[in-house]
């Protein structure tokens, strides 16, 4: 199983601080790097988070940084990490230049781009941008498969319920082939039947070894109905709030987990390179 960080980004860490930590994740072995994504945040609002019992979002932030921008820095500056959307929101996305800065980063990175998405929960921001959020789970799966046919046709022509693209151009494509591993989060069932459908790996988060067991039959019975089976996708968790320790480790590993990835904080290098030190040993965090 690997291990990989979360790493959150904001107006409050300094640049060559950045630089600094993610170089230092990858030399100590690290084996990839996720960045989250928000465009506004709010004082006040009604959606709920879905990660924390009180549904607001832990420390109240006020702004990250874009994950594709945070992601670009962060490959000029290393060489073999991966590197994560953990999670693109699609559905508030243009999904042309989503396909881009995807293909793009890939490109410029020499292919190491995991393309983390889902499909949003927080409906003020959807409103923010004048996109719809009732049909979000809809127009994600249209998404993705025009950001597919981009990545991959020579001549794209696409016909969808929203966006319709005469034959046309679009270069360059990723390094990955056919594309960057396209990685779906979220717990519910319809999202499980998403990754079963369209993914290549499921990114469960807030996950105990012991909730991923619970849905991991779910899981394999839809990609049973798909022709599919739990070889074809990678498995990736984030345990979030949860313990991260020896033996918690070594149960998401017996659960069939590729890859953990647990949030870490860019605000002081000695305590990054203890806990970095820490996880990549399976010791307790």
């Amino acid at each position: 199983m690997e291990i990989s960080v979360a790493m959150a980004f904001n107006e409050n860490t300094p640049v060559g601080l950045i630089k600094d930590a993610v170089q230092m994740v990858e030399a100590k072995g690290a084996y990839g790097i996720w960045v989250p994504e928000h465009v506004l945040f709010y004082p006040e609002y009604t959606s709920v988070y879905p990660y924390a019992d009180n549904g607001r979002i832990p420390g109240n932030p006020e702004g990250l940084l874009d994950p594709f921008t945070a992601l670009t820095y962060i490959a000029a500056h290393t060489s073999k990490v991966r590197l994560g959307t953990g999670i693109c929101l699609v559905p508030q996305r243009q999904p042309v230049y989503t396909a881009k800065m995807v293909a793009d980063l890939d490109y410029l990175s020499g292919g190491r781009v995991d393309f983390g998405v889902g499909i949003g929960w927080l409906k003020e921001e959807f409103d923010s941008l004048g996109m719809n959020f009732t049909t979000r789970a809809s127009r994600t799966e249209e998404y993705i498969a025009l950001m597919k046919a981009l990545w991959s046709d020579g001549v794209t022509d696409f016909s969808g319920p929203t966006i319709n693209l005469p034959p046309c151009h679009f270069n360059p494509k990723p390094v990955q082939k056919p594309h960057p591993p396209i990685i779906f989060g979220g717990e519910s069932d319809p999202a499980l039947r998403r990754v079963a459908r369209f993914g290549d790996g499921w990114y469960g988060y807030d996950l105990t070894p012991e909730a991923l067991r619970r849905r991991l039959p779910f899981l394999e019975s839809a990609l049973a109905a798909n022709g599919r089976s739990r070889a074809d996708i990678q498995l990736i968790v984030g345990p979030n709030r949860h313990p991260v320790n020896e033996d918690t480790v070594a149960a998401y590993a017996a659960a069939g987990t590729d890859q953990l990835v647990v949030p870490v904080s860019a605000a002081s290098l000695e305590k990054l390179a203890v806990r970095l030190d820490k996880l990549l040993m399976h010791q307790e965090v």
